[in-house]
């Protein structure tokens, strides 16, 4: 199972900083997604079309970015987790989800009232439609940005 990363600081992996040992500055928020599952492109063409604005960037959980930016991923992927990457930190599972619709506003900031649950039942319910989310709605190709999304797509 995916541990639970919260708040931890991108620049405490030397991977994430400058040629002169200094972090990196994040200039938008990153939502890390396992880009063959099809619930997980759903929910991304979804949480995209609300983000007008383009403030958010992406990256597949399977690119170089993840893997710059993240913990080593667990090997079986139904073990994986959605993360968001933003200055304040990294946060998985249900704490990115909380995350990702208090930044998308709206009707969906009521999604971000889950917070008051406590964190292992919030997890414990993100586990379980994450373990089965091959099986629940299939798999596919890793996701290829189309033109209009390539600003947002980090490799």
């Amino acid at each position: 199972m995916t541990a639970s990363v919260h708040a931890s600081s991108p620049a405490s992996n030397p991977a994430n900083t400058n040629e002169n040992g200094s972090p990196e500055v994040l200039n938008a928020p990153i939502v890390f997604f396992d880009g063959e599952c099809v619930m997980c492109n759903t929910f991304l063409d979804l949480m995209m079309a609300i983000d007008q604005p383009m403030t958010l960037k992406v990256a597949p959980l399977q690119g170089e970015t993840a893997r710059q930016y993240l913990p080593p991923l667990a090997t079986d992927p139904e073990d994986w987790s959605i993360y968001w990457l933003d200055k304040t930190g990294l946060y998985s599972q249900s704490d990115a989800v909380i995350r990702i619709a208090q930044r998308l506003g709206g009707v969906w900031a009521l999604a971000a009232a889950a917070g008051i649950f406590p964190k292992m039942i919030r997890d414990g319910v993100y586990r379980a439609i994450a373990q089965n989310r091959y099986r629940m709605f299939g798999k596919r190709e890793c996701r290829l940005p189309n033109p209009e999304d390539q600003a947002r797509f980090l490799p």
